[in-house]
């Protein structure tokens, strides 16, 4: 049985060349598109880590408001006591340093 050969005509040639050229825009296209689709998931998942740490500081700040305020308290209520806490912690602390 013969073998029926492709002839490689010009108008043959040319039309494979365009349809190449053609998948290789439409290849170019939908890499465009994936890199704007990647570039809008990055964008938001920054949003969302921003807006996350941005929560986290400001629990942060109210925890150390609370925390001072608290203190401020234990200080006016007992100060003979504060005052004696923190020379014991100075004191400490002074030995600590002088032994470096």
């Amino acid at each position: 049985m013969p073998r029926m050969h492709e002839t490689n005509t010009p108008s043959h040639s040319s039309s494979a060349t365009e349809e190449l050229k053609e998948k290789a825009v439409q290849v170019g296209k939908d890499v465009l598109e994936m890199g704007g689709a990647v570039r809008d998931v990055a964008h938001e998942q920054y949003e969302n880590l921003r807006d996350r740490a941005s929560d986290y500081v400001k629990q942060g700040r109210e925890k150390v408001g609370k925390w001072e305020d608290g203190l401020e308290s234990y200080i006016q209520d007992n100060p003979i006591r504060s005052l004696l806490l923190a020379a014991g912690a100075g004191l400490l602390l002074g030995l600590l340093w002088r032994r470096r």
